[in-house]
């Protein structure tokens, strides 16, 4: 009988293991759709570009009639635009931009800009590609210099998380740059 007791006790304190890691924490699976865009070109619009077609273009209002957003539902994401017709203050409209963009520098693990220039096209501009648990992954500005400047900022409606968020920003920041090759100003 002691013998049994002897290789129960053993058993047991063997069994017993101080490594325990419990499991990591898993995230829902992200279905991502294929790739498709529209036309975005409105009446009276001072540019035009293409948008994803899973996305929604929502005008704000009346007083600012081309400051609009793209929203997109199934990420519970938006991409906010604000469009401004230049009077020699483009230093000014540049110098807010990146103001905005480096607010996120709190959160952010690093900021890395991202210089755009398509002379065929007259469209200059910078990317703002924020790292880590900050609100806005992205944030740009596209302009031709003279007449047009037109700002972009993303933003998810729900809480930061770089690692379940990566592949939806990922995906995202490919539809943003296509925006940003397919927009053309209406001189």
């Amino acid at each position: 009988m002691n013998i049994i007791k002897y290789i129960s006790f053993l058993l047991l304190f063997i069994s017993c293991d101080s490594s325990f890691t419990p499991k990591p924490m898993e995230y829902f699976r992200i279905d991502l759709p294929p790739k498709a865009y529209n036309n975005f070109d409105s009446v009276g619009c001072p540019f035009y570009f293409q948008y994803p077609a899973y996305a929604q273009v929502v005008l704000h209002d009346n007083i600012h009639p081309w400051w609009f957003n793209i929203q997109f539902p199934t990420f519970k994401a938006t991409l906010h635009l604000t469009y401004y017709a230049l009077q020699k203050n483009l230093y000014k409209f540049t110098e807010e931009s990146r103001s905005l963009a480096y607010k996120h520098d709190i959160k952010a693990d690093a900021i890395r800009e991202v210089l755009y220039i398509d002379t065929l096209n007259n469209v200059y501009g910078m990317v703002y590609e924020i790292k880590g648990n900050a609100a806005s992954p992205l944030q740009f500005y596209v302009t031709d210099s003279v007449h047009h400047f037109l700002r972009g900022s993303l933003y998810f409606n729900v809480k930061p998380n770089k690692d379940s968020l990566a592949p939806v920003i990922d995906f995202l920041h490919k539809d943003v740059k296509y925006l940003i090759e397919s927009l053309r100003w209406k001189l």
